[in-house]
């Protein structure tokens, strides 16, 4: 069936974006968000945006075998806009489902998915998500579609739309690092008598970044000098790529090695870098040792995996700040399908008791990288964090692997939006951009998404997924060549740590005694002299609304 056929019968209001060009200016990005349930939906965001005029919606009653509902029309779109949406919405059904918010452009009957839902018939769930057009659009449709055809009727509640220049969203992203990562210090200096110092020189440099930011690592690494220097110079934290799988670590049963684990591990202390462990278990059967497969009973099954826990866990206790426990759950359930529903928690139980400083993430794909994909859609995520809550696991933080082809900028916004709503530890842990791609589109994908990620306040650290092989390869973006030459990509990762670090500030004490100036977060040295005076100091920067007040006495 052709996309009209489906959609133009549906057609119920219509908007011309036109007069509202400039409808963004003096509007700020509405970070807020809801993955709960409620009776009643809320307020639209941005009084509805270049939608208010939709106020009066009420239920729309899907079509063909309950697939669509009735759609918005928009005229005008511009390309290169980010478009802002969410909804509140309600089905007349039984069970749950997945409500999809799509986009058509009805010049070029191209569609991309913009928006997911887990829906229920007793409450109203919340959907936001967003989209960029390639190309200007005359004619678009903004449709909802039922993953299910059990859906006899969609209501929609509080739409809005709302449109943002690239320089709007790219300013937006600045203010919230500036919020966020950076924060405001005040150097008061003063005489041995407490008398304030007019004129007094101030240096700052800082000395470590607080935000974590770092690559995985392979064995390649271990020996190759100028692989290890080029990487201490950038990056304060790690992953390794495979040597800590369980396939790595115990290819044969009772075979255990750790040794290539053990190198890379030093390596990364002797670099002042955190190390992530990634992973303790991989629910992909690809991924599975081959003789945990074999293994012919749940008996046998539930004595290797806690063997495996308790092997690699005393090992490394206090050594990696998380632990990937369950890796693409959402995706596969090698182990839950043979050792049941509970097999997950007792992991997580398991190694929360045998390291309990470490932090235990669930970790998986698609879940920021497109929309369509609806076992890691935001929702299906909370959905099951909440399910190992109500089993009485304490989940700790969440992985997004962050492989991307294309990203749709506004739709990544949107998801960290909703699952920060859990106020959990949110680490990109796998960014990386399609080989598909070359080489400068590539750098240009990656710099939006790792901006993206540093500036929204939910976000606690990015990896990158850029582990050379001994071929100079990579998984699927390398960051330079094989004598360490940047790439484009390497480019985009050098400039960003330039622009994101607060290298030294130098000035002198006001009419006031003070020398105030704003910093990245970090640790930082600090030195004022004045005359034959002279003092020194080291001062740490967290994350904080408040003003950092430092006082100095400089002694004769």
């Amino acid at each position: 069936m052709k996309p009209t056929a489906v959609l133009l019968p549906l057609l119920l209001l219509a908007a011309s974006l036109a007069p509202h060009a400039s409808s963004a200016d003096g509007v700020r990005y509405d970070y807020k968000a809801y993955t709960e349930c409620k009776g009643h939906p809320e307020p639209a965001l941005y009084n509805g945006g270049i939608l208010r005029w939709a106020k009066k919606i009420k239920d729309f009653r899907t079509a063909d075998e309950g697939n669509y509902s009735p759609s918005f029309v928009l005229y005008n779109m511009s390309a290169g806009m980010a478009y802002s949406f969410s909804c509140w919405v309600k089905f007349n059904g039984p069970g749950t489902i997945h409500v999809k918010a799509k986009i058509m452009s009805l010049d070029n009957a191209g569609s991309q998915c913009l928006g997911t839902a887990l829906v229920r018939n007793d409450c109203w769930s919340f959907l936001k998500g967003g989209f960029t057009l390639n190309s200007p659009s005359q004619t678009s449709v903004l449709y909802f579609q039922a993953a299910t055809a059990n859906a006899s009727m969609v209501s929609i509640r509080s739409a809005s739309l709302q449109p943002f220049s690239p320089e709007q969203w790219s300013q937006h992203r600045e203010d919230r690092i500036q919020l966020i990562r950076k924060r405001f210090v005040n150097v008061h200096v003063s005489d041995s008598s407490g008398a304030r110092v007019v004129g007094a020189k101030v240096a700052v440099h800082q000395m470590s970044r607080d935000f974590p930011f770092g690559s995985a690592i392979s064995k390649t690494i271990l020996g190759n000098k100028p692989y290890q220097d080029w990487f201490k110079k950038r990056f304060n934290a790690a992953v390794f790529e495979n040597e800590l799988k369980w396939y790595a670590t115990e290819p044969a049963p009772g075979k255990e090695d750790y040794a290539l684990a053990d190198q890379l591990l030093q390596f990364v202390q002797s670099s002042d870098a955190v190390a992530r462990g990634h992973n303790i278990f991989w629910e992909d059967p690809k991924y599975t040792p081959w003789w945990v497969k074999n293994l012919t009973s749940a008996d046998q099954l539930r004595a290797a995996v806690a063997g495996r826990i308790e092997s690699l866990l005393s090992r490394y206790k206090g050594d990696f700040v998380h632990w990937d426990v369950s890796n693409e759950m959402l995706h596969f359930d090698f182990y839950e399908s043979r050792l049941g529903r509970n097999a997950t928690t007792d992991f997580f139980r398991t190694a929360k008791r045998a390291d309990p400083l470490a932090t235990l993430f669930l970790n998986d794909f698609n879940v920021v990288e497109v929309c369509d994909d609806l076992s890691s859609s935001a929702d299906s995520y909370v959905s099951r964090l909440r399910q190992l809550a109500d089993a009485g696991v304490t989940f700790e933080g969440i992985g997004l692997e962050a492989h991307f082809a294309k990203p749709n900028i506004p739709y990544v916004r949107a998801v960290l939006d909703k699952l920060g709503t859990l106020r959990l530890p949110i680490w990109l842990t796998e960014v990386d951009i399609s080989n598909a791609l070359d080489p400068k589109t590539q750098a240009a994908y990656l710099e939006e998404v790792l901006r993206e990620g540093f500036a929204h306040p939910s976000v606690d650290g990015i990896m990158l997924w850029t582990a050379m092989d001994a071929s100079a390869a990579c998984y699927q973006m390398c960051l330079t060549d094989g004598n360490f030459t940047n790439l484009p990509a390497g480019d985009v990762v050098d400039r960003l740590l330039g622009e994101w670090q607060t290298r030294e500030v130098l000035g002198a004490t006001n009419d006031r005694g003070s020398f105030n100036f704003s910093a990245f977060l970090g640790e930082y040295k600090l030195s004022v002299t004045y005359l034959n005076s002279s003092a020194e100091g080291t001062f740490s920067l967290a994350r904080s609304d408040d003003t950092k007040h430092i006082t100095i006495r400089l002694q004769p």
